[in-house]
């Protein structure tokens, strides 16, 4: 028999301003480097999913969500080593907070049928698809 496969539990932010929303580039010194993907990360044992996503936005962005929506969706996608489970959430930043490159490589703000022009995830795939057919969440 072998062994389970490790699951992470991860949440991603979607982040929106007006008809934008922000990808982030991954540095080129980490797991698929240089691709882009929505910004957050993992959730740390005990940590609540939504705190989790706070924090990585500040750790990654320099930005601190004015507010965190509902769920907006979860997905699931199975990587080589690992399987992934992402809880999406919509994020409203403050008007005059701007994110920055603070442990990224780079970021950018793109309309949903620009997302195409980038290499997202793989795991982010399906929300490029979906904000795509559906548009930007509201919160």
């Amino acid at each position: 028999m072998s062994a389970p496969r490790a699951r992470k539990l991860v949440v991603a932010g979607l982040v929106v301003r007006g008809d934008r929303i922000l990808i982030s580039q991954r540095r080129a010194d980490q797991s698929l480097p240089l691709q882009w993907e929505f910004a957050g990360g993992k959730v740390e044992p005990g940590e609540a999913p939504v705190a989790a996503l706070a924090r990585e936005l500040t750790e990654e962005l320099g930005i601190h969500p004015a507010r965190i929506g509902r769920i907006w969706d979860v997905l699931f996608h199975a990587y080589p080593t690992f399987d992934l489970v992402m809880l999406c959430y919509p994020v409203a930043l403050l008007p005059d907070e701007e994110p920055r490159a603070v442990e990224v490589a780079a970021v950018a703000w793109c309309r949903p049928d620009e997302l195409a022009r980038y290499a997202i995830l793989p795991a982010d795939q399906p929300l490029v698809v979906r904000l795509v057919a559906e548009g930007l969440p509201v919160i």
